[in-house]
């Protein structure tokens, strides 16, 4: 037992060649045969991007608030000649009418006829003076209509058409009560064609069965 020597084993020494050091929080961990990098930034959180999103819009409404509104030319179909009358055509259907607006006391004359005499149903009359009642200017102002082709209907549609034209043309301040009230705006409706086999446009010919 004396013989007996209790000695602890020496430690050998560990190479250290082989150590890798441990990733800290300064540090990112290290790429093969790289240089240490800075760690990487923690993304936007879903607030912050919202906030930038409402920035970038508020921005764009403040631009569009700003540009300016360009309107459309206004469209006058019609002339003043040099002693201060007013020149308007209108067309519906087959008709044609050209009309003078001059000032006055409210005389409307239809080839050489007072409007009475010539339109005899109400409504063609209604339909001549609509736009000098929509611009209350039926008692200021006098009507010469020269008119030709089709029927009484399509001869009124025309007057109306010259008329509201010409008031336009004497006084373009008129053309927001003219345009709102479909004034300017001509009736492309025409008469459908006649078909083969057909009577009319749509009629047939009465059908025999025997």
């Amino acid at each position: 037992m004396a013989d007996e020597v209790n000695e602890t084993p020496e430690m050998t020494p560990q190479p250290t060649e082989g150590l890798v050091p441990q990733p800290t929080e300064e540090m990112a961990p290290q790429p093969s045969g790289g240089l240490p990098t800075p760690a990487a930034e923690e993304p936007a959180t879903e607030t912050e991007s919202l906030a930038a999103g409402l920035n970038l819009g508020g921005e764009a409404d403040e631009a569009g608030e700003e540009a300016e509104v360009i309107a459309a030319p206004v469209v006058i179909r019609g002339h003043l000649d040099k002693f201060g009358v007013a020149w308007g055509t209108g067309r519906r259907k087959s008709s044609v009418a050209r009309v003078r607006v001059r000032e006055g006391n409210g005389k409307v004359t239809i080839n050489g006829r007072p409007l009475d005499e010539y339109f005899h149903v109400e409504r063609d009359r209604h339909t001549v003076g609509a736009p000098l009642d929509a611009t209350n200017m039926t008692d200021s102002v006098d009507v010469i209509v020269n008119v030709k082709g089709g029927g009484t209907t399509g001869q009124a549609g025309a007057i109306m058409l010259g008329v509201a034209r010409a008031l336009q043309v004497m006084n373009p301040e008129l053309h927001e009560t003219l345009s709102a009230g479909h004034y300017l705006t001509r009736d492309s409706r025409m008469v459908e064609r006649k078909k083969y086999g057909y009577k009319k446009a749509r009629k047939s010919f009465q059908f025999s069965k025997r």
